[in-house]
């Protein structure tokens, strides 16, 4: 048995790999990574901060008088900052293969941006909830669709 399988065979029998697993972009081995880092100790991190922090994915703001810089952490657990970009940028899919060309040429297709280093963190927010109360991700609980504005609430 080579070193991943018994990774993601050791990682699969953790109570915790269907919370971690049910996350998109976290796999058995990425996940298996994330929870190596982050341990199993729910007293570790008190709020999802203290994981952002550690990941390297909240900010620094420092005031000072009439300035308020905002920069990015140089100092975090880089395994864990690695698996979360790894999370935050899955691969894609494989790419169909070319049509071929007529004389009326398609216009072409905008691809689609890939998500910035912001969806870690609130990932990462997420993964901390989601471990904390016992529950698995769900996309339409995390980022509700916003209401809709019917005409007698716009006058």
């Amino acid at each position: 048995m080579t070193w991943p399988q018994a990774a993601i065979a050791s990682f699969s029998q953790h109570p915790d790999a269907g919370i971690i697993t049910s996350f998109p972009g976290l796999g058995p081995l990425t996940g298996a990574r994330v929870l190596a880092e982050t341990g199993d100790d729910r007293s570790r991190f008190t709020d999802a901060k203290g994981l952002k922090a550690c990941a390297g994915a909240a900010p620094i703001t420092r005031a000072s008088g009439k300035t308020l810089p905002v920069l990015h952490r140089r100092v975090k657990n880089q395994r864990l900052a690695a698996a979360g970009y790894i999370w935050a940028f899955p691969p894609s899919p494989p790419h169909p293969a070319p049509e071929p060309t007529t004389t009326a040429a398609k216009p072409p297709e905008t691809a689609t941006p890939p998500p910035s280093a912001t969806c870690s963190a609130v990932s990462s927010g997420c993964l901390h909830y989601c471990l904390a109360t016992g529950q698995h991700y769900d996309e339409h609980t995390a980022f509700p669709a916003p209401a809709e504005v019917t005409q007698n609430e716009a006058a």
